[in-house]
């Protein structure tokens, strides 16, 4: 009696499903890559307070300390009076200024280093996200520690100041609570566009041609407003020349959020620093895109 032969069982197929979407492993990752900068920072962090604090407090304790006690402080001729407008007009640049530092720090020179010898660059992109979240989250991480910079900055930049010099602070919440947070994501968007373009060993080169030059001609001394004696043939060439430079909108935004002196119109501000935004962003996503896929 012969018994029939079995049949070959058919091969058992492997269905493979996806677990989440590409959008929920983009956000996913995103989130995976800011939390690592911010990890590093709160190990840091001493380290992110001295480094944000000296410049601020050297200007601070000069102009506001030094040169008043010495006989020679900004307005001196005219007495403590003037001196103390010197103070609100410099206390809300200072702010300004250490947004831009702190963005420019936390990403420009981030990128500097990590396209240069760290190659670091390599594992972050390898992330399951879009080459261009891996920007966003450098953009994003940057913009947490430039509003940590202003808070920190502010409380020193208002209390140094020489006996009889006081800076007249006013704090206006609805400005202050919306203009530093895009403040901090321009200032971050420009250090993306800087940090993409400049090679790593020029980046001497971008303190010297970009850095500096906004600096002073920023307002950070200064307000926009009392530009316009400086004119050829009734133009007022440097009021107008500074316009192109974007710490000039952080600065005039943080007088108009701290102090009742004069400033530039906020309907001006806000516009103008959302297209900052835009303009540095868009540019710097894609310089990014390109450092990377060479």
């Amino acid at each position: 009696m012969t018994t029939a032969a079995a049949e070959p069982s058919a091969p058992a197929t492997i269905v493979a499903e996806s677990t989440r979407s590409a959008a929920a492993a983009s956000r996913s990752a995103l989130q995976a890559l800011i939390l690592r900068d911010l990890v590093v920072l709160r190990k840091n962090f001493w380290e992110f307070v001295a480094r944000t604090l000296i410049q601020p407090f050297l200007l601070v304790f000069v102009f506001l300390y030094v040169f008043p006690t010495i006989g020679q402080g900004v307005g001196g001729g005219r007495g403590t009076a003037a001196e103390s407008d010197f103070a609100t007009v410099l206390v809300p640049g200072v702010v300004a200024i250490s947004i831009m530092f702190q963005g420019i720090q936390a990403v420009a020179l981030q990128m500097a280093t990590e396209f240069g010898y760290t190659r670091e660059i390599e594992d972050r992109v390898q992330a399951p996200c879009p080459i261009w979240l891996v920007a966003i989250a450098k953009v994003v991480s940057g913009a947490v520690q430039g509003l940590l910079a202003a808070v920190i900055v502010f409380p020193i930049a208002a209390v140094v100041h020489a006996s009889g010099v006081q800076a007249h602070l006013t704090v206006h919440w609805a400005v202050v609570l919306t203009l530093i947070p895009l403040s901090c994501i321009a200032m971050t968007s420009l250090g993306l566009l800087l940090g993409t373009t400049f090679e790593p060993r020029n980046i001497g080169l971008m303190f010297g041609f970009v850095v500096l030059p906004l600096v002073f001609l920023g307002g950070t001394y200064y307000q926009w407003t009392k530009l316009a004696p400086v004119s050829i043939d009734g133009v007022h060439w440097l009021q107008i020349l500074v316009l192109v430079n974007p710490l000039i909108y952080v600065a005039e935004g943080m007088r108009a959020g701290l102090t009742h002196a004069s400033h530039m119109h906020l309907y001006i501000i806000y516009p103008v620093l959302i297209g900052f935004c835009a303009v540095f962003l868009g540019a710097g996503l894609r310089n990014f895109r390109r450092r990377v896929l060479v």
